[in-house]
């Protein structure tokens, strides 16, 4: 059998040598190395951190200009090809598995390749030329151990305002019309899964918005420690190699570039040292998860049936259900929101165990937090998107089965309570229970109030809102 052609390739070199890379590549020796190492999971970094990276070197390349750190003319080469990787047209040449050095340092050398081999070719040098130098140039005052964390913070904290942020947002003004157009829709609460007194549909699907708009509110409440950046720290945090502008320019300098306001981190021991920021992020998103996954069961069990379930809303049927059930249709889109709703949960259990990789001046799993963080964001972005899109915007409410199921709950007793008693309440339920009538029925006979009483005490609305004049027991 012939040998398959194999592919052109040139010699670059880095600090151990001679590595063949291929031809069209834009990367480096050390890039080449580092995939031949980490063969582990064919994941790559997010979009998202390939483009804080190129932030990162957009805005050191203009800052060390500035300070008359470096050349004009080289400092513009490699801002125009930073930019090129903000915009992603140079995603191709980021092959580094996620599972890789723990600093990060194997992807901050792929983006100081591309940046140095792409800015030489912009210059109308060769790639692999050295015309510019991945650290000498592009990595000029920085350190993997303080440009990584710094691009980790600046794509999460544009993935939470630009990506997540957005879709709560429509999925709380979704929820919040349901609860507006079914407010006078009278139902039956439940608690311990078990029939409990009447509430309006509205507040319930009230109570849902509300969830959300608190999961946007947790959204924001991590943008201040994010906007905390460890740039400027270099090797350890003391800034060794930089100069002592440097941190505070290039934070400016991302702040106009993205529109968040990034500030230097106040201790630069912690901003390295520790990834505590990203640990909290990631609970954020742990209780936003729990928060959806009880929203999306919650809707599949009030639109459980069509028949034999509770049957107080139709879901929209987005496709069929069964492949031996005809005509059958699940609640597909509540299920996948709950599905990514558990990964969301095992991320954060990775990412705490991130958090626990900090030793002395250096945390080494931030790859791993950052992929898990930034792929959690992106999850619960697009499932909270169609739920929002394919479930609640069409959700519909039967209002005749909610009248029935209240009439027959057993509930009801408890608005007589604070006129007939808890114990005579209680038997009036059991009687009921037992005669399969209503307690309205049993009310008539044996509550000793008169008829028009008994009605004014059962009226569902009326038990929807606090009242002076009907205190008691409120139940359980």
């Amino acid at each position: 059998m012939a040998e398959a052609a194999q592919l052109p390739t040139r010699t670059e070199t880095d600090s151990m040598g001679e590595m063949q890379v291929p031809a069209d590549a834009y990367y480096g020796a050390s890039t080449a190395r580092a995939v031949l190492n980490f063969p582990i999971s064919g994941f790559r970094l997010p979009r998202r951190l390939i483009r804080g990276l190129g932030l990162v070197k957009l805005a050191a390349a203009r800052v060390n200009v500035r300070l008359g750190l470096l050349d004009a003319r080289l400092g513009e080469a490699i801002a125009q090809a930073a930019q090129e990787v903000v915009d992603g047209k140079l995603d191709d040449h980021f092959p580094v598995d996620v599972y890789q050095t723990g600093s990060g340092t194997s992807s901050n050398m792929n983006v100081n390749e591309v940046l140095a081999n792409r800015a030489a070719e912009l210059l109308g040098g060769a790639r692999g030329s050295r015309l510019v130098h991945p650290n000498d140039h592009v990595n000029l005052g920085q350190s993997s151990n303080d440009v990584f964390p710094t691009a980790i913070h600046v794509a999460v904290l544009e993935a939470l305002h630009h990506d997540l942020r957005p879709v709560l947002v429509r999925l709380g003004a979704e929820l919040d019309a349901r609860s507006r157009e079914w407010w006078e829709i009278l139902k039956i609460g439940r608690t311990h899964l078990m029939d409990a007194t009447p509430i309006r549909l509205g507040q319930e699907f009230g109570g849902y918005a509300s969830q959300v708009h608190h999961a946007v509110r947790r959204i924001e409440r991590t943008y201040g420690s994010l906007a905390e950046l460890a740039i400027g720290g270099t090797a350890v945090g003391t800034g060794i190699n930089t100069h002592p502008e440097f941190a505070r320019r290039a934070c400016a300098e991302l702040s106009d570039l993205t529109g968040s306001e990034f500030r230097e981190a106040d201790n630069h021991f912690e901003a390295q040292g520790a990834r505590d920021a990203l640990v909290e992020t990631s609970g954020q998103l742990r209780t936003i998860a729990v928060s959806l996954a009880k929203i999306a069961n919650d809707v599949r069990w009030l639109g459980s049936g069509p028949r034999c379930g509770l049957g107080e809303l139709e879901l929209p049927a987005v496709q069929p259900g069964s492949s031996i059930m005809p005509g059958k249709v699940n609640p597909v889109v509540c299920e996948s929101l709950v599905q990514v709703c558990a990964q969301v949960i095992g991320h954060d259990a990775a990412i705490a165990q991130g958090g626990l990789g900090g030793h002395f001046e250096l945390n080494a799993m931030m790859p791993l937090m950052a992929y898990n963080l930034l792929e959690s964001i992106r999850l619960l972005c697009n499932a909270a998107a169609a739920f929002a899109d394919k479930c609640v915007a069409g959700l519909q409410p039967d209002a005749d089965r909610c009248r029935d199921l209240i009439e027959h709950s057993l509930a009801m007793c408890t608005s007589l309570a604070p006129h007939i008693g808890y114990d005579a309440a209680a038997r009036l339920a059991k009687k009921a229970y037992a005669t399969h009538r209503t307690i309205r029925e049993i009310a008539y006979e044996e509550s000793g109030l008169p008829r028009e009483e008994v009605d004014r005490l059962l009226d569902p609305a009326s038990m929807t809102a606090p009242d002076a004049g009907r205190v008691g027991s409120g139940g359980t």
